[in-house]
């Protein structure tokens, strides 16, 4: 078969099987699009003012954010606006005098009641305290927004309301309420600015807030992509817009190192940390009562002297047992009676006997080494030289 006619098989046999699964994807498959919202990323995950600040940069108004109110740092200038979504019962009271000094020259604050429920039920906050605002005997109810595309449209459903009682060179310019439940916004003016005090301020976030001032960066919803929200944030910031600069003082702080390594390092650190346990469990004792060390063999003196002997004795070295049991013998002969032990021969043997009272035949058998392999002979004389020494 030529190399022509086996691509023109191979084409053919693909075309076979190729078209048909062609056929039968197209039809048992549909193309689908579907939009997938991320979760914010960067600054958006803890300032919920960010959308209103890039809407503000956006329409060329300089806007900077903190995290925290401070003037020394902000240096404020008149027509400038301050968002002030931190706590503002948590202020020192000589922050909030230069605070209201710098309204007076033309500044304009914004500024929400103590979020529910505050630490203290009791206090308003020297700031508010200075501006008359009393927001510890209102409760929390939404209040209704009329708006040409959605007349039910309702707002400020999770601050406390609050009254007003302006002390002396304050004035209230607008206000949104009733006598029964109280305000939900004041503005007041002062000097030569303008302090707008208000039940919250979700309408501006760009995640809905959650209780204690925070907000929930998973949720979704952006305040600002509603437009009652939208119009309401253009009347609230209308007194110095575009006049100055607007400070976005959101009140959080960015998550910490710690934070964002248990939150997002989790697929890295939870397998190490199984990993460490798994080994630790390796390396544990046993659990459960100790047991007693198992008793170790043990020899006395005796058996060991008596084994090494056999061992000797084995291996045809019975000649130094019988040096050793001798030489112990002179020794405390040396030292019991030195004139026989300085004796020899025949002398020396019938001075031991005389001494043991022992016969001249018995003390020379004890003195003779034995034959090589005479083990009765070695532990007869091993026997008396024993016996001989015992008696000295």
């Amino acid at each position: 078969m030529s190399a022509r006619l086996r691509w023109l098989l191979a084409a053919a046999l693909l075309l076979v099987v190729a078209v048909p699964l062609t056929i039968l994807f197209l039809r048992t498959h549909e193309r689908v699009t579907r939009v997938e919202t991320l979760p914010p990323q960067g600054e958006a995950r803890y300032n919920p003012l960010y959308v209103l600040g890039q809407a503000l940069r956006a329409d060329g108004v300089e806007t900077r954010a903190r995290p925290r109110l401070d003037l020394t740092a902000m240096a404020l200038q008149p027509h400038d606006t301050v968002v002030l979504l931190q706590d503002s019962a948590a202020l020192p009271p000589p922050t909030a005098r230069a605070l209201l000094d710098w309204v007076d020259r033309g500044g304009h604050l914004i500024v929400r009641t103590p979020p529910i429920p505050p630490a203290e039920l009791d206090a308003n906050g020297p700031l508010l305290d200075m501006l008359g605002v009393d927001s510890t005997t209102q409760g929390s109810q939404c209040a209704p927004f009329d708006v040409a595309d959605n007349p039910d449209h309702i707002e400020f459903c999770r601050g406390r309301r609050f009254d007003v009682g302006p002390p002396d060179g304050t004035r209230i310019t607008h206000q949104w309420g009733d006598d029964t439940h109280g305000q939900v916004f004041a503005r007041l003016r002062r000097g030569a600015g303008t302090v707008d005090v208000l039940a919250d301020l979700d309408f501006m976030l760009n995640a809905a807030a959650i209780g204690g001032g925070g907000f929930d960066p998973t949720s979704g919803v952006d305040g600002l992509h509603d437009k009652a929200h939208r119009d309401l944030t253009r009347y609230v910031l209308a007194p110095n817009y575009g006049k100055g600069t607007v400070w976005l003082v959101y009140g959080t702080r960015p998550p910490s190192l710690w934070q964002r390594v248990f939150q997002d390092g989790w697929p890295v650190w939870v397998p190490l940390l199984l990993a460490l346990l798994g080994w630790l469990w390796l390396r544990a004792q046993r659990m459960g009562s100790l047991l007693p060390s198992p008793t170790m063999e043990r020899r006395s003196l005796l058996e060991h002297v008596r084994a090494s002997g056999e061992h000797l004795l084995r291996y045809g070295r019975a000649p130094l047992l019988y040096d050793a049991v001798r030489e112990a013998f002179l020794n405390r002969l040396r030292r019991r009676a030195p004139t026989a032990a300085a004796l020899g021969g025949d002398a020396q043997i019938h001075a031991i006997a005389t001494l043991l009272q022992w016969s001249h035949d018995r003390v020379r058998t004890a003195l003779q080494p034995p034959a090589a392999h005479d083990v009765a002979g070695l532990r007869d004389r091993i026997r008396l030289l024993i016996q001989m020494r015992n008696l000295l």
